[in-house]
């Protein structure tokens, strides 16, 4: 990178490097191209801030990177990992940035900022979390990841917003089971959709694609002629989300079959039925 090869660069002789940076210091600063071997890790630790401010990340990352390596005792090191984590995050490299957040874990982890290494190692994952349609792998690492920051760092301000972040990519789990379940339905393939939709209803309730995954239950039942379930189906699509155009749906599906929508027969949907409806636990 370009940092890397500037700051490789042998400048004037040391004592004359070492002259300007005391007199460079007297004014608050140092020389911007300074060889880094040169520089105190307080002066590195300034220059890799004024790079991320300046929308050079790849570089800044560089000069925190070598606090680490020029003075490793020093109290910088431990700051400059971790803004060697933001850094590369910032630049979008996304494994370095793992890498050096799970770093200061492995170093730090009874730190003040080992909340904050948590939150950028889940976030590493959950900024790469593509449309729908990818693969879902990153998605189930990102939950992971978030889950390990609500549970180990609950009072932190992180834990709160891995809550809300973790709600979304778990919402992106349900709609990726649904666009599958609903590419099945099209296609006839009614039992495959069904296994697809009753994932949705049994381990994603919470997420915003339940009501039509009860819909598209109601679909494939009544084409594979499996009315009771369909029926249920309709039950508890009405008893939660009576309001959406799921219901109305729905409605019109069972009843112009002449069927209504009641929980009916004793099916994995009637067990949810009398789980969520009349409160029936055991």
């Amino acid at each position: 990178m370009s940092g890397s090869s500037n700051n490789k660069r042998r400048g004037p002789g040391r004592f004359g490097v070492v002259l300007a940076v005391m007199l460079l210091a007297a004014c608050g600063g140092e020389r911007a191209d300074a060889p880094l071997d040169d520089l105190t890790a307080q002066q590195i630790f300034a220059r890799g801030e004024r790079q991320i401010e300046q929308g050079d990340p790849d570089d800044a990352a560089y000069s925190f990177g070598e606090i680490e390596r020029l003075y490793p005792y020093s109290e910088y090191a431990e700051r400059a990992l971790i803004m060697q984590a933001f850094a590369y995050h910032r630049a979008g490299d996304y494994p370095n940035s793992r890498a050096s957040a799970q770093r200061y874990l492995d170093f730090y982890p009874a730190e003040d900022d080992a909340a904050y290494a948590a939150y950028l190692l889940a976030l590493s994952y959950y900024d790469q979390i593509d449309e729908v349609g990818r693969d879902q792998g990153l998605t189930f690492q990102a939950l992971q990841s978030l889950r390990r920051v609500i549970e180990q760092y609950p009072g932190s301000e992180y834990a709160r917003t891995s809550v809300l972040k973790f709600d979304l990519a778990f919402d992106h789990l349900a709609a990726k089971e649904m666009e599958i379940g609903r590419y099945y339905l099209k296609r006839g393939h009614y039992a495959a959709a069904v296994n697809r939709f009753r994932t949705v209803v049994e381990d994603f309730q919470t997420t915003t694609h339940t009501a039509e995954a009860l819909h598209r239950l109601v679909e494939s039942y009544l084409s594979l002629g499996l009315l009771e379930e369909a029926q249920t189906a309709g039950a508890i699509l009405g008893h939660n989300y009576r309001s959406t155009e799921w219901y109305d749906s729905s409605y019109a599906l069972l009843t112009g079959r002449g069927l209504s929508p009641d929980a009916a027969g004793d099916n994995w949907l009637s067990s949810i039925y009398r789980q969520v409806v009349r409160g029936e636990w055991l």
